[in-house]
This record gives C-alpha cells, structure tokens and sequence, in this order.
C-alpha cells in the first residue's frame, strides 16, 4: 500500500467508519493500488442504476460502494430509478452533455450514442483477462463492431427461467415442467382449467414482457432481422409463433395487455397465477415473505419449440462512463473494485443469484448449487440470445426493442384480436422504419 493511501486508511478507520465499510479494507485497498485504474484527484461519482427487484442488491451495492470510498477517498452518489425509466434518463444525458458519470443501463442501448461514451476497452479486457473471460452475450452487448472499442463495461444480466407452483402442476397431470412448447400448453391450459392461470406481460415491460415474446418467437424459428441487417420478421416461423401465443393467451389471467415489470411478481405472490417467466425474484421474496408458497415454487429451464434450440432473452446490463465526466479514471476503478471478486462474490452470493455476472469466473460461485432452485439461473448465459437476433447487435436493434416492436406484435395478435399477417406487416413496416433512419 502507498504511503498515502495507508494514511487515508488509518485516519478513516480512526474517523469511526462503520465496520461494514471498513471490514477487509487493507487488503481492498492493497488491490486498489495494483489497478490500472487511479483516480484522479479531487474526483467524486455519480451513478445512476436500476433499482433492484430484491432488496440485498441495492443494500451490498451500497455496502460495496463504501468500502470503494474508504479505499480511494472517492465518493459516490447513487440515484436509483425503476426499469423503465434508465432508457429515457441516458438518452438525455447523451444529448445535453450533462448528468451521472456512469449509468448502469440496458442492453445494446449504449450502441445508440458510442461517440459520446469513454472507450472502455482497458477495463473489459483487463476484467475479462483476470475473471475467467465472458460469455458471448456480453461481447454482443458491449464491443461495437462499428466503432471497433468496448462501448460499456458488461455486468450481468438478470436472467429468466420459467416460474411455476408445483403442487399445481402435478394436479394437472404434470409431475415434472414440460420440455416442450406443446406440453406447455397443455399445462397453461390445466391450470387454467383449475383456475390458476397463467400470466406473461403483453404490456411496455422491459424485461418480462421483452424475455417471453423473444423465446416464444425464436423457439418457431423466427427472427427480426438477417445477418446484413434486412428485415425477417415477416415469416411462417413468426406466424406459427404468433398462432402459439394466441393459443397461450386464452390461458392467461386477464390485464396481462397492462403488466409492467413488477405485475408478475405481485400476481404470482398473491396466488392469482400458476406459471410465469422471472428472475429469481419471486422465490426471493417468497422465501422471506410468503413461507406458506415458498416451498411449492420451482423455476424450469425455459421449454423449446420447433427450433429444438434453448432460446432466451434476458435483461442485460452494462455500465458505460459519459465523455462529458470529469473523472473517467475513477469511474472506471469503480467498476473494476464493484466487479472484483472480494465484492462481487458478495453481491451475487447476498443476492441469491438475482443477477448472473457476465464474467464466466463468478458461475464457481457455491451460491448457484446451494439450492436447486437457484442453479437454472446460473446457466441463463449458456444460451442467451441477443435482441435483433439473427441481425447484428446495435443502435437498429437497440431502438427497435427500446420502442416494443416484437411486444405489440404479440399483443396486436393476442389481445388486439389483429390478424396473424396483419400484425407481422405491422412490425414490418415499423421495423424497416427504424433499421433506415438508425
């Protein structure tokens, strides 16, 4: 440790800095002064991040955010804002110039304004070097082909699995979750029989609603774009996957048309609904709130379709630092110091695998094997897709998901009762606009 630092460590310890903050600080410190990374002096951070659906993500990122200041002497602000709204507030902070160091934000959304974000590449290949490497869907999310650099720093994703009641499904002649679309829907349809419908967003949700229509409509083979980027959607496989959804539909709990993200998990926990697809969320919860239900809950790897191919959409998320800020430097220790194993091995651990890191080192984590229904989050990066798929990652497809083209082709399809090839020309026309102006 320098001199300094080790000066810093002892006058803040001597200030009385919580034991929390404090707790392994010489040898946080000790790694803060191997980084590549110095902050620059007199630097402070603003963060700007989505709100966790679990409360220990939001209380260890906190917890994890001071010891960084104990170490550096930088402090941090961090303003939380729910799913939606990280979209809006990054895009207006690209185009005023102004607003948080790094934004904690969503999928390929920093491909929409590259030219106005900090060269990440030192740290995701200093990061991806020291951790075990990434899994694909990072590179996909993060690396921009046509600016030839690491736009943003990848994180992780809250990953989906297929959330159900056991007790219900054996009534309904189901010992085990189907493996299939067709024998899903056999189930949806007992459930419902016996009055436990099913329920998947259909509204503007960034994650649910986004995650189910993509696996539904890539499990039929379909697909929004070609590899050079022309339009597919328009196709047998998109219309079979839109004929499946109907079917699904008439299983479903009414007001689906209006879920957002959180809708799911309440309808769930108050006994309204069978079967769904989450993050970990739900059972989290349950486990501490709802011990009447917790035990009957189980997540199952999403079925296939015709594809014979696991297809799934999770909610990645990457942070990426604004040109406009002041102490790129410090910004970018920060991540490095969040990502580093000391704390998130913590985060992910304390979490109970809300949110699977992009970096392959952290699927060692004992957390993921502790309970059975913890491990299919582990693996949601195996297999992830990425939006636009099979077009190539970026600001077309970043805009096209940001504005629900696939959602409110399902939903036209399903709830707005539009014909099957009315609703695919409707997402055609509306895509083909998006792919020309981006």
């Amino acid at each position: 440790m320098h001199d300094l630092d080790r000066r810093r460590f002892l006058a803040l310890s001597a200030a009385g800095i919580g034991a929390a903050a404090t707790a392994g600080l010489p040898a946080v410190a000790s790694a803060a002064d191997a980084s590549p990374f110095k902050p620059e002096k007199g630097a402070t951070l603003q963060l700007l991040r989505w709100t966790g659906f679990v409360k220990n993500d939001d209380i260890i990122w906190a917890e994890n955010t001071k010891k960084f200041t104990a170490a550096t002497g930088v402090p941090v602000q961090i303003q939380s804002l729910s799913w939606p709204d990280v979209t809006p507030k990054a895009a207006l902070a690209a185009q005023v110039g102004s607003g948080p160091d790094i934004i904690m934000g969503w999928n390929d959304d920093p491909f929409v304004y590259p030219d106005k974000l900090v060269d990440m590449t030192d740290l995701a290949e200093y990061m991806g070097k020291n951790h075990g490497g990434y899994y694909d869907a990072a590179r996909s999310y993060c690396y921009d082909p046509d600016v030839k650099r690491w736009v943003s720093f990848p994180i992780g994703v809250t990953g989906n699995s297929l959330v159900y009641r056991k007790s219900w499904a054996k009534d309904a002649g189901f010992a085990e979750f189907p493996k299939d679309l067709d024998g899903m829907l056999k189930l949806a349809r007992g459930l419902k029989k016996a009055g436990h419908p099913c329920g998947f967003s259909l509204g503007h949700a960034v994650g649910d609603a986004n995650s189910w229509t993509h696996w539904v409509l890539w499990s039929f083979g379909g697909k929004q774009a070609n590899p050079d980027n022309s339009i597919a959607i328009n196709s047998p496989e998109t219309a079979n996957a839109l004929e499946y959804a109907k079917a699904l539909y008439e299983t479903m709990i009414e007001g689906v048309s209006g879920w957002l993200d959180p809708s799911n998990n309440q309808a769930f926990l108050a006994g309204q609904c069978g079967l769904t697809m989450n993050g970990i969320s739900i059972w989290y919860v349950a486990k501490d709130q709802f011990p009447a239900i917790y035990p009957d809950i189980a997540h199952a790897v999403p079925s296939y379709g015709p594809s014979k191919q696991r297809t799934t959409l999770n909610n990645f998320s990457s942070a990426f630092i604004f040109k406009y800020s002041k102490y790129p430097q410090a910004a970018k220790e920060y991540l490095r110091f969040m990502l580093d194993s000391a704390q998130a091995g913590e985060w992910v651990t304390g979490m109970r695998g809300y949110v699977t890191p992009a970096l392959k080192q952290y699927g060692d984590l004992p957390v993921w094997t502790s309970d059975p229904q913890i491990t299919p989050y582990r693996d949601v990066l195996l297999s992830a897709k990425f939006d636009g798929f099979n077009g190539r990652p970026g600001k077309p497809a970043a805009q096209a998901l940001d504005e629900f083209v696939v959602v409110d082709m399902f939903a036209d399809a399903c709830v707005n009762k539009m014909a099957v090839k009315d609703a695919m020309r409707k997402a055609e026309t509306r895509l083909s606009a998006i792919y020309k102006r981006a």
